[in-house]
């Protein structure tokens, strides 16, 4: 049954074949699959210290493991566009969690085996899963309603993903790290308990399809796109790619992935700087949970401010808030320097649905591709800590917070201008 008129926004007809879809069933859905991936993605920074231990890797051979899961979805990402545009964004979200699954269960022989490139292709197969749910979840969740609000629900969905980063190192550790001995010269790889990563794995594995199972046998509405900004400006676009506010966008997420990862990784060395607050790396890891929890408050308070107010205004002033945060943790010291950059995270909160959702609108047919192109800018939580990380090793952690400055510049000035929607041939 088609969607009322009015409810339909211009670029999309809602329909279904059988019952009458419930909306909040569909949304509620799609926001427990928001909610695995980010704890899947948060589980990373429990691992990176756990095969390190086993298998004595240095920190670059470590670093491997973001490598893989961010390289995922630069290699899969525009793929996963067109899967979906062919199967539509339910069966693309049913398959993304069955890769995702076998990814999980690879796991088990990877430990049995105790073989780091088997863990990393494990982790790579998982990632491609998530990137597929990711392609079809995202602009699903942004067109399932009126235009207008479309920022404010993928905000909301986004809060439970927050929820999954705030939760996973607190398991991780109690199921993982536990595990993990005190290192000294006497501790050896062979000591260390492999399986211990067996089991939280295969509990994800069977998560992912309980969940798949689940939404198998709900009613989603199925989008139809009949018409996009080609119908209103006279324009001709062939593909995504010829879209000026969608190819901003793709280096908007590029930028805000890479600062909030950059950041994020760093926090535990920077509070351990002598004149910031000098702790210890138990105490500052602690106050991570500020950063992704602050993320977390702030998606649930923006999906009702993005009601209220225009999301690209929103996203401008959150911008500009992230880079005064910055420059004052910098230019201070001690507590007043750790809480300003622990607050990024509130400023954080809003950006990637909102760039998403900007970048997304207007594009009709073009909605999967040009999903697959976003979430394939995911790629910059690899690069820019990877830079980042070099500035720091070259000069300092201050100079090298002067980078993420720059990506918040970028992502205030595509609020401002760069998200307008300007007819292309």
């Amino acid at each position: 049954m088609a969607a009322p008129p009015a409810q339909a926004s211009r670029a999309t007809v809602i329909t279904t074949a059988g019952p009458t879809p419930n909306y909040t069933s569909a949304l509620s859905a799609v926001t427990v699959l928001f909610f695995l991936w980010g704890f899947i993605t948060c589980l990373n920074d429990i691992l990176i210290p756990y095969l390190k231990a086993i298998f004595q890797l240095s920190f670059a051979q470590a670093n491997l493991i973001n490598l893989c899961f961010f390289g995922a979805y630069f290699l899969v990402s525009i793929p996963a566009g067109k899967v979906v545009a062919r199967l539509g964004y339910k069966r693309g979200m049913l398959l993304g969690f069955g890769v995702a699954a076998i990814g999980a269960f690879l796991f088990y022989p990877a430990a049995a085996q105790r073989a780091y490139g088997l863990f990393l292709g494990a982790l790579f197969v998982l990632a491609s899963g998530i990137t597929l749910l990711q392609v079809a979840a995202n602009p699903y969740v942004a067109i399932l309603g009126p235009p207008a609000s479309a920022s404010a629900r993928l905000t909301l969905t986004q809060a439970f993903n927050s929820l999954g980063t705030t939760l996973a190192p607190l398991l991780g550790s109690a199921l993982i790290l536990s595990h993990l001995p005190k290192l000294d010269n006497a501790t050896t790889a062979v000591s260390i308990d492999v399986t211990a990563v067996q089991l939280p794995y295969l509990i994800i594995g069977v998560v992912l399809l309980l969940i798949s199972l689940v939404l198998s046998r709900i009613a989603l509405p199925v989008i139809a796109h009949v018409a996009d900004d080609d119908a209103v400006t006279g324009a001709h676009h062939r593909s995504a790619w010829q879209y000026r506010h969608l190819l901003l966008g793709v280096v908007g997420i590029f930028a805000y992935v890479g600062a909030e990862v950059a950041i994020g990784s760093h926090i535990v060395s920077y509070l351990a700087l002598p004149r910031v607050m000098g702790l210890d790396a138990t105490a500052a890891g602690n106050k991570v949970a500020f950063y992704w929890g602050a993320a977390m408050v702030g998606r649930f308070a923006g999906a009702y401010l993005l009601n209220k107010f225009l999301p690209a205004k929103l996203l401008a002033v959150n911008a500009v808030g992230a880079i005064v945060l910055v420059l004052v943790s910098i230019n201070t010291t001690g507590s007043l320097a750790m809480w300003s950059l622990l607050a990024v995270g509130l400023m954080n909160s809003l950006m990637y649905p909102t760039i998403f959702t900007l970048a997304v609108a207007g594009l009709g047919h073009h909605t999967e591709e040009g999903s697959g192109l976003l979430c394939t800018a995911i790629v910059g939580g690899a690069l820019i800590p990877m830079l980042f990380g070099t500035i720091a090793d070259h000069s300092s952690l201050h100079l090298a917070l002067l980078l993420p400055v720059l990506c918040y510049a970028y992502i205030m000035w595509y609020g401002l201008r760069g998200s307008r929607r300007v007819a292309t041939t």
